[in-house]
């Protein structure tokens, strides 16, 4: 659980645990529709991506204020340094907030003013990826983007998130093109529960890095091989997978023939108060469930770093790796 490791697929939304929810509603006047936390608790069991997604944006309602938003991330960060974070890369979903008249500044600032703490409080470093819902209009995302200029100073990256399935990456080329030409880094969910095509897209139409999931890319031996030649990561999230049927037990996670097959992967916690664990957490489990011994976690922490998007500071880069390569197992 302490191996040094980065996290680059987090979603600071997915970080709203039951007890904060009632906290942030008795704050902001806002009515939940459960009795308690236990009962809130009990309503984080899911049938697919698009029930456990009707609960998450519900629950943003009580996420209103600038210290909302700060309060929200520091208690992320306090959970992942616990579990041996070092660097983590944090999506987050503006439009998820401005629909419901929350301004993008206040979503960005409040989230800023934790970040810019994290290092001296926390030692962990952080970036902040954007991300579009694909279940909405490009035009909406265009729009996103546009809104998003006077903060760029805080945004390292652009995403795509949201519910896959029939919403293709290349609907966002236009917003992904505008997102590079003001040198943004780009990443895209892709083959989770979207086929192996949705991954071709991501990297041929979009441009994109990193891949975010990418599970279903073992469906695909060619596009395997192009995943392994040219160094593409997968954020991979085995908790999140089975808690969303993707999978349907730990134990058949296709994470350790990946890992066999070439592939850069890195595992990490998704939306970890609905999906029962954090990054360390993960860790455990997957060490657990699939057997994978201590080297082998060490190359997935290896992996993390070499990931992310650090090359402005590769001294850092190479002071995380150090660390994975020292770290001495209990």
């Amino acid at each position: 659980m302490h191996l040094p490791k980065a996290e680059l697929h987090l979603h600071i939304e997915g970080t709203l645990e039951p007890e904060l929810a009632f906290e942030l509603a008795a704050r902001n006047g806002v009515a939940l529709p459960y009795a308690d936390t236990e009962e809130l608790r009990t309503a984080y069991l899911f049938d697919d991506l698009q029930s456990f997604l009707d609960l998450y944006y519900a629950l943003m309602a009580v996420l209103r204020t600038e210290d909302d938003f700060a309060e929200l991330a520091d208690a992320y960060l306090t959970r992942a340094a616990a579990q041996g974070v070092r660097h983590a890369e944090i999506f987050f979903d503006p439009q998820a907030h401005t629909d419901r008249g929350v301004p993008i500044g206040t979503v960005i600032e409040g989230l800023g003013r934790a970040l810019d703490r994290s290092e001296e409080k926390h030692g962990i470093s952080t970036q902040l990826i954007m991300c579009f819902l694909r279940d909405k209009s490009a035009e909406s995302a265009l729009e996103t983007l546009e809104a998003s200029k006077p903060y760029l100073h805080r945004i390292s990256a652009v995403g795509l998130d949201s519910a896959e399935v029939g919403h293709p990456p290349a609907k966002f080329r236009e917003v992904y093109a505008a997102a590079t030409a003001l040198g943004l880094r780009k990443v895209a969910h892709a083959g989770e529960e979207g086929p192996p095509e949705y991954i071709r897209e991501a990297l041929d139409v979009l441009g994109v890095e990193r891949i975010d999931h990418g599970l279903r890319c073992m469906e695909d031996p060619e596009l395997v091989d192009r995943l392994v030649s040219e160094r593409i990561p997968l954020t991979l999230c085995p908790l999140s997978n089975v808690r969303l049927r993707a999978v349907d037990i730990l134990e058949q996670h296709p994470l350790r023939a990946m890992m066999d097959a070439g592939l850069l992967c890195t595992v990490n916690s998704d939306d970890p108060a609905y999906f029962g664990g954090y990054v360390g957490d993960t860790f455990h489990a997957v060490h657990e469930a699939l057997g994978l011994d201590r080297e082998q976690l060490r190359t997935l922490a290896r992996n993390s770093f070499e990931a992310a998007f650090l090359d402005h500071d590769e001294e850092r880069r190479a002071r995380y790796l150090s660390e994975v390569e020292a770290y001495a197992f209990d």
